[in-house]
């Protein structure tokens, strides 16, 4: 029997240990696994408990038949005649902080110097760019409808110009992305424009520009096939999206939905599901990601 035992991980983590152990209680793993296997996982807690704390109690052939380990920096594991014990420290303990010489404070200073200056390379990127974002009647591509667009430009230090524009469809507006979105079939009738015109008049807004988005997967593909069927040619810029990304440099958020990447990077969205707004906000993080050298055009 192995029990385990988490505290603030991430919960990738979390699901993650859910392949070989149940949680019983939150944060309280119980599982019977080979030793190599027991081994294995904890290595992988390691690897990946960011700022979070695990303990481990598992079978093992000594006097009370049990053993445990802990990452805790209040407690330490000590050997009492082969007795394991948990023995509470006074001063919390921590990993040595190596580099107090003046070498290795030299060193830092230059590596933080190169990406200061790295950084502001990428800040002052002046190519234009586009982010964009679509609604929909729904997630299949080919069987659901675009119904709103949004996008913005930032060429530079210029102001910021803004693309938005309703789709007329034929296509019934299911009430739940009416309740998402706030776009109603009557607001599409009365304001909405033919779908090949409004792609022209987007294509005509991008122009060669690159086009980030976020999970930009999606809209690419409702994109394609819009303009497939109003037999336009299709888009030759360059894309970037946005959420590989944010899951390389970010590997300890809940979850990679919009509105949790952009509570993490305090940028506020004030209309979310909003096509505009949300084009908003993703340049708003595409910016923050380029200022802090992680997007890198």
């Amino acid at each position: 029997m192995i029990v385990i035992t988490l505290t603030k991980v991430p919960k990738s983590l979390q699901g993650d240990l859910t392949k070989w152990y149940q949680e019983i209680q939150t944060g309280v793993y119980v599982g019977n696994v080979s030793a190599r296997i027991r081994d294995l996982l904890w290595e992988r807690i390691m690897k990946n408990i960011g700022r979070g704390e695990a303990t481990m109690v598992y079978n093992t052939n000594n006097e009370l038949g049990y053993s445990f380990r802990t990452t805790r920096q209040d407690r330490a594991v000590v050997d009492f005649e082969g007795i394991p014990l948990m023995m509470h420290l006074n001063v919390a303990t921590g990993p040595v902080k190596h580099g107090f010489s003046d070498a290795a404070k030299f060193h830092r200073a230059k590596v933080m110097t190169r990406k200061a200056a790295n950084r502001q390379q990428h800040h002052d990127y002046s190519g234009p760019l586009v982010t964009l974002d679509l609604e929909t009647t729904g997630l299949d591509p080919i069987t659901d409808e675009i119904i709103s667009i949004g996008a913005t430009k930032q060429v530079g230090r210029e102001p910021i110009t803004q693309f938005y524009q309703l789709i007329n469809t034929d296509h019934a507006m299911p009430d739940k992305i009416t309740a998402l979105t706030k776009i109603t079939a009557d607001m599409l009738a009365e304001q909405g424009i033919a779908l090949s015109t409004g792609l022209k008049e987007l294509k005509d807004f991008i122009g060669d520009a690159d086009i980030i988005g976020y999970n930009l997967r999606f809209d690419e593909a409702f994109l394609s096939n819009g303009l497939r069927k109003t037999a336009q040619p299709a888009l030759s810029n360059k894309l970037v999206d946005l959420m590989p990304i944010v899951k390389k440099s970010n590997k300890f958020l809940d979850n990679y939905r919009l509105e949790t990447v952009l509570a993490d990077y305090e940028i506020e969205n004030s209309e979310p599901h909003q096509a505009l707004s949300d084009a908003k906000a993703t340049l708003l993080l595409a910016n923050k990601l380029i200022e802090n050298g992680v997007l890198k055009i």
